[in-house]
């Protein structure tokens, strides 16, 4: 049986290491990874997570150029499971929300939305604009989505790192895969 294949897009929003967080987590579903960073995306990873472009890329199965437009992803004869774009610039959803399909990144989220295949965006942005929120709620009214990486504490977080693994926790369930030890709400004592 062929493994199922992952579209995962980072954008220039911050958030990159959660990016990093997912991509490490994948594998141990045995879920192949198809990459695709714009160029905002590569220079957030480089400031926040202090990675260069070659260490992202080999975290992932198969790695695009965004400006290849004519990739595999690119195409809804891909055989995908969807599409994760994390972390996911206000730009990106302005582009998936009207179509505007100008890179491999966003014509990857337009196949997705085509072919009825899961889209989830992390969006980061605070404080969301009214335009921003209009986009977002067009996106979820087409079946895409809308994860922002929004903090817990019922779980009792001692650390960021702790935090990120429940939020990657979090949009692994999402994803329908089966999650370990994820701390889920139990109700008021």
């Amino acid at each position: 049986m062929a493994k199922k294949r992952l579209i995962v897009g980072i954008t220039g929003a911050s958030g990159a290491p959660l990016s990093i967080r997912l991509l490490k987590a994948l594998p141990a579903y045995d879920i192949e990874t198809h990459l695709v960073v714009t160029r905002g995306g590569i220079l957030t990873l480089q400031e926040e997570c202090r990675i260069c472009p070659e260490d992202i890329f080999a975290l992932a199965d198969v790695s695009y150029d965004n400006n290849d437009i004519g990739a595999a992803i690119a195409s809804g004869s891909f055989d995908g499971a969807g599409m994760v774009i994390i972390p996911c610039s206000m730009k990106t959803a302005a582009g998936i929300c009207s179509g505007y399909s100008d890179n491999l990144l966003l014509r990857a989220a337009d196949v997705t939305i085509k072919e009825c295949r899961p889209l989830i965006l992390v969006p980061r942005e605070s404080p969301l604009s009214p335009i921003h929120l209009r986009n977002l709620q067009e996106l979820a009214g087409y079946g895409v989505r809308i994860l922002p990486p929004m903090l817990s504490y019922y779980h009792h977080p001692r650390s960021i790192q702790d935090m990120e693994t429940h939020f990657i926790g979090r949009l692994l369930d999402m994803l329908g895969l089966p999650v370990k030890d994820l701390p889920r709400w139990q109700g008021l004592l």
